[in-house]
Formats: structure tokens, C-alpha cells, sequence
């Protein structure tokens, strides 16, 4: 997979002043994640069912 290939999204309350970020990207049956001040660095692949279940955790406050 080329960085190229996918489209990056970063959080919308993120800022560009170097914040700490990641940045998501659709892929297939997958959601691509790598950390924003590395682009070309280290890609976290996962399945888009256990993303959505761990957002679920995360709003929730159950993540711990």
C-alpha cells in the first residue's frame, strides 16, 4: 500500500501546529491509521468493524 494510493483524514479539532495526530484513511474492508508527523512511517491496519466497535468504546468512556 503507497501513501499515495489512500486518502488521509485528519480529526477536525486537530490543528496544523505539530499537534500530536493521527490521521485515518479507508482501505477496502479496513481503516488505515498512521501518526500524521510520520506519513510515510509505520501504518496500523484494521478492521473496519473492530474501528467502529473501539469509537463506540471511545465515546462512551469505557476504554480504559
Amino acid at each position: 500500500m503507497s501513501a499515495g494510493a489512500l486518502t488521509w483524514r485528519k480529526a477536525s479539532r486537530s490543528t496544523n501546529n505539530g499537534g500530536n495526530c493521527v490521521e485515518l484513511a479507508s482501505f477496502a474492508e479496513t481503516v488505515a491509521v498512521r501518526d500524521s508527523k510520520d506519513p510515510e512511517g509505520a501504518r496500523l491496519l484494521v478492521e473496519r468493524a473492530a474501528f467502529a466497535a473501539l469509537l463506540v468504546e471511545v465515546k462512551s468512556g469505557t476504554t480504559g
